[in-house]
């Protein structure tokens, strides 16, 4: 077990030559390297930052599993804040600030790095507005860049600079820098005002709806910015197969990028040849006026109906299966479609409605069917799931 020595300190990395990416075969160790390398610019993304530790300790091909609290047992030097929450409990969250401790929280198997919008210092008051474009199956990337661009419109037109960076997974990401005074409930509303504001500029390929079965397109996710909610940060690389990375770009590049060139092999020779496109970006917070101004000028948000004690679907969705891996889910839509073969011939991509839904420590999967492309006496009625797997047991 070497032990590297970073920042002045000696971290200790355990399995070094466990391959954590099996279709491109890098190691824990390659990860590591990865991270020494971009450093500095991964370091102005969780600096300060109470963060969330999302671990593969198998690779990537198992389920990563979520801790909130720091390990007992860590060095001295591990710094932590204690984060609240509304069930009452509390957490003593991992803050990162120098490279070494951003080594010791991958060598815990964390791949991607998952803070939250706050410094550890004000933790009721986010310093950054987060907008996650999140497309439905089926849409073109091109249609993903063109919703980020009126999204860097909205922000401009109400004194906000938008910085862009790529995901690293089917995504993109539109940041804003803000003063951190205003409540994570104001922060949340600001966000949602963006949200219907680039969905009435770009109603062909945007959509702010809350419900997945409603969606269109490409969702302009504004509950990123709600209190227990984390976003990979600048330069995290991200759990897919070819080890991609969530890339800062400026905004003459978000045109023509292509998400899949951004990955562990080319981010460092990138940072090292152009330097970092988010240099300056806690340079010049923004206030949040002009964007709550909006939200009190778009009124209340709209509503799906209510039926006996819960919403009534607007759209015909039934559920197929939950499940504790991914996998086991798939498996079962495949067996329904199997057994409703003139069902499925009608459904388009968006119509299959698969969430990664977050558990005590880790994510299950549910998968849902919107039948609205199928003809009405057509429809199945709802059946026993594929998989019935209770997360909560």
């Amino acid at each position: 077990m070497p032990d590297i020595e970073v920042t002045g300190r000696r971290v200790r990395v355990t399995s070094p030559d466990k391959v954590i990416f099996p279709r491109a075969g890098h190691t824990k160790l390659d990860l590591i390297r990865y991270y020494l390398a971009v450093g500095e610019g991964a370091l102005r993304g969780v600096c300060g930052r109470p963060m969330i530790l999302k671990r593969f300790v198998r690779g990537i091909e198992e389920e990563a599993f979520f801790q909130k609290r720091a390990p007992a047992k860590r060095p001295d030097w591990i710094e932590v804040a204690e984060l609240r929450y509304r069930s009452g409990l509390s957490a003593d969250e991992v803050v990162v600030r120098e490279l070494a401790q951003l080594v010791w929280v991958v060598n815990l198997g964390c791949v991607d790095l998952n803070p939250h919008p706050v410094r550890a210092g004000d933790l009721g008051h986010p310093d950054e507005l987060r907008i996650d474009l999140d497309p439905v199956p089926g849409v073109e990337w091109a249609d993903v860049l063109r919703t980020a661009q009126v999204a860097r419109e909205v922000l401009a037109d109400h004194g906000l600079t938008a910085w862009p960076k790529t995901s690293g997974s089917r995504g993109f990401h539109v940041y804003a820098r803000i003063e951190a005074r205003w409540p994570f409930a104001q922060v949340r509303r600001a966000a949602e005002a963006v949200a219907r504001e680039v969905e009435r500029r770009a109603p062909e390929v945007a959509t702010s709806r809350w419900w997945k079965e409603e969606r269109h397109g490409v969702f302009v996710d504004f509950n990123q910015n709600a209190y227990d909610r984390t976003v990979a940060s600048a330069y995290s690389v991200r759990a897919v197969p070819d080890a991609r990375v969530s890339t800062p770009l400026t905004w003459d590049e978000v045109p023509g990028c292509r998400p899949e060139l951004f990955t562990i092999d080319t981010v460092p020779g990138r940072l090292a040849e152009f330097g970092d496109p988010w240099q300056d970006i806690g340079l010049h917070p923004g206030s949040l006026d002009g964007l709550l101004e909006l939200a009190e000028s778009q009124g209340p948000a709209p509503r799906p109906p209510k039926g006996e004690g819960r919403r009534r679907q607007v759209v015909p969705v039934i559920e197929i299966a939950r499940a504790e891996h991914k996998d086991e889910a798939m498996a079962g839509f495949e067996r329904w479609k199997a057994c409703h073969p003139e069902v499925a011939a009608h459904l388009r991509p968006a119509d299959v409605l698969v969430d990664g839904m977050r558990g005590r420590s880790s994510v299950w999967y549910r998968i849902r069917v919107n039948l609205q492309h199928v003809p009405e006496a057509e429809r199945p009625e709802q059946e026993p799931l594929e998989v019935d797997y209770d997360p909560w047991r």
